[in-house]
C-alpha cells in the first residue's frame, strides 16, 4: 500500500515532542511490511538543507501570499514531502512560536497550507505516485479530509489520528475565507466550534476512521473530563474510533548501543548502568546514595504534566535520601519552582532547563526511576524510553501510561510481572505515597533488579502496533 502522512514536526529533523518521535518511527516500521509511505513535512530551516538533495516534483505560483514547491527526498530511512514555502516556514523561532514565545499570528494560513498541499496530493498523486490512503496528524494536518471532501472529487480514504487533543487548533471564523473553505462545511456538525474554525474538529468529522496513540486514551476521549469539548463528536463516531498504542524507535533507543551513555548495559549487565548514575550525580552535584533512588524527569514543565505535584512532594524525596534530575521547559511559575527546589536542596535536586536530546538519554540511562505524574496522557513515550532502559517508570494510572506500566502491587510483585508503580488519582497525596513505595521498593535489592530486567523485556517498540495501523489502511480500501 502507498501511504500518504501529513504532520507538522518529525523526528529527527525537526521536534518539539511526541509527535515528532511518532512520525520519524512509525513509517520505518510499515516499510519492513512492504507499504510504501512519504511524509509530507514543512520545509522550515532546520529541514530545508535536505531539500537541496531531492527533486521538485510540484510548484505553485501562489499559495495564501508566495510561490511554493513540493521536493522529494530520501533522508534518515525516510521517505520526505518537503514543503517549501519561504513566506510560511523559514523564520526565526520556533516551528510555533514567534521569538517572544507567542503563536505566529499566521499560523491558520501556515497549517492550512500543509493541508492543502497533503489533500492536493491525496486526490492527484505526485511524481507518478498516487496514495492508496492518506493520513492526517494533529490538528495541524486537520483540515486535510476537509479539503478533499469540499473537493467534491473521488478521494482516497483517510485517517485522523489524535496525539493529544489539549490542542485543537481553535482560530476565528473568518480565516474560512482565506483558506478557501467551503462555508457549507463551516457548522457544528462540520468544522465549526462556537464560531470558530476548529481544525482538529474538521478531521474528526471529515476523516472516514479516526485514532489516537493508546486504548485506554480512546475510552478517555469519549467522557467530558478528557474529551475538552470534543466528546459529542466522538461518541457519535465510536465505531471509528480506534485506539492504537504508540511505540518507540528501538535503533535510537537502546541501552547496548546508546553513543550518549558513559557506559551501555543489557538486561544481563546491569552493574554497567551505575556508571551513568555517578556521572549524572558529578555533573550536577548530586550527592550520591546507594540506599535511595535517583529519580529523573524528562517533560515539559506543565501542570497537564503533573509538574505542580512533583513540587509539593520535594520534602519526601530530600527526607528519603533521594535525589530528583529534571529536564525541561515549560510554565515560568513551574521552571522557577524547579529551580528554588533545587537551590534549597541542591544535594538531592538538579534542574536543567531547556531540553537536550543527548541529557534525555543519558537520563534514562542513569536515572534509576522515571516520573511521569501527568494529569492526563495519551500515550507518553517517556515512560516506554524508561521501559527499555531498566529505568523504572513511576506514573499516573491514566492514557497509555496505564496501557503500558505494570503496578508494583503485592500480586504482580509475587507473580513476577510488575514493570514500575501506578498511582491514582492525580494528587499529592496519590504522588507522596508512590514516592514512599519506590524508595521502600529500591531498598529491596533483589526485587529491584527482577523488576529493572522484566521491565526491559517488555515490547515498547513498533512491529505490533503497525501490524494494526497495516490492518486498519486494508480495511479501508
Amino acid at each position: 500500500m502507498n501511504i500518504l502522512f501529513i504532520a507538522s514536526e518529525c523526528s529527527p529533523f525537526v521536534k518539539t515532542g511526541g509527535l515528532a518521535d511518532v512520525i520519524g518511527s512509525v513509517p520505518k516500521a510499515l516499510e519492513q511490511l512492504d507499504h510504501t509511505i512519504k511524509i509530507l513535512l514543512p520545509a522550515y530551516p532546520d529541514v530545508s538543507g535536505w531539500a537541496q538533495h531531492g527533486d521538485v516534483l510540484l510548484e505553485l505560483e501562489d499559495l495564501f501570499g508566495g510561490p511554493a514547491r513540493v521536493i522529494s527526498v530520501r533522508a534518515k530511512g525516510l521517505n520526505l514531502l518537503l514543503l517549501e514555502a519561504p513566506h510560511l516556514y523559514d523564520r526565526k523561532g520556533t516551528i510555533y512560536l514567534d521569538e517572544e514565545g507567542f503563536d505566529w499570528e499566521d499560523n491558520p494560513i501556515r497549517f492550512g497550507a500543509l493541508s492543502l498541499i497533503g489533500a492536493k496530493i491525496g486526490l492527484d498523486g505526485i511524481g507518478g505516485w498516487k496514495p492508496d490512503v492518506v493520513h492526517a496528524h494533529d490538528w495541524q494536518a486537520g483540515l486535510v479530509p476537509v479539503y478533499m471532501k469540499q473537493s467534491g472529487r473521488e478521494a482516497p480514504p483517510s485517517v485522523m489520528t489524535i496525539h493529544n487533543i489539549a490542542f485543537q487548533g481553535l482560530f476565528d471564523g473568518s480565516v474560512v475565507q482565506t483558506l478557501g473553505l467551503s462555508g457549507d462545511m463551516f457548522n457544528p456538525d462540520g468544522f465549526e466550534y462556537w464560531g470558530h474554525a476548529g481544525f482538529l474538529k474538521g478531521g474528526l468529522a471529515f476523516a472516514d476512521k479516526i485514532t489516537t496513540v493508546s486504548p485506554t486514551y480512546a475510552q478517555e476521549l469519549l467522557t467530558p473530563e478528557f474529551g475538552m469539548g470534543l466528546e459529542g463528536l466522538l461518541k457519535s463516531r465510536k465505531s471509528d474510533l480506534v485506539g492504537i498504542l504508540n511505540g518507540i524507535d528501538l535503533s535510537v533507543w537502546d541501552p547496548q548501543e546508546d553513543p550518549s551513555l558513559t557506559k551501555t548495559y543489557s538486561a544481563k549487565s546491569l552493574k554497567r548502568k551505575a556508571a551513568n548514575r555517578e556521572w549524572l550525580e558529578q555533573q550536577y552535584g548530586l550527592a550520591s546514595n546507594p540506599d535511595a533512588p535517583l529519580f529523573g524527569i524528562v517533560s515539559r514543565l506543565t501542570t497537564q504534566k503533573g509538574v505542580d505535584l512533583l513540587m509539593e512532594v520535594i520534602p519526601t524525596i530530600v527526607e528519603r535520601g533521594a535525589r530528583l534530575l529534571v529536564l525541561g521547559t515549560g510554565e515560568k511559575r513551574l521552571e522557577e519552582a524547579c529551580l528554588n527546589a533545587a537551590q534549597n536542596a541542591p544535594d538531592n535536586i538538579a534542574v536543567k532547563i531547556g531540553y537536550s536530546e543527548d541529557l534525555a538519554h543519558k537520563i534514562q540511562g542513569g536515572a534509576d526511576a522515571i516520573l511521569v505524574p501527568s494529569r492526563f496522557e495519551p500515550c507518553g513515550l517517556t515512560q516506554l524510553y524508561a521501559l527499555r532502559y531498566g529505568t523504572i517508570p513511576v506514573v499516573a494510572h491514566t492514557g497509555g501510561l496505564a496501557d503500558t506500566v505494570i503496578d508494583a502491587n503485592a500480586a504482580a510483585l509475587a507473580t513476577k510481572c510488575a514493570t514500575g508503580i501506578q498511582f491514582a488519582p492525580t494528587t499529592v497525596e496519590a504522588l507522596d505515597l508512590a514516592i514512599h513505595r519506590t524508595c521502600d521498593l529500591f531498598s529491596e535489592t533483589k526485587k529491584w533488579k527482577a523488576m529493572m530486567r522484566r521491565a526491559m523485556s517488555q515490547e515498547v517498540g513498533w512491529n505490533q502496533s503497525a501490524e494494526l495501523y497495516a490492518d486498519l489502511y486494508k480495511s479501508l480500501i
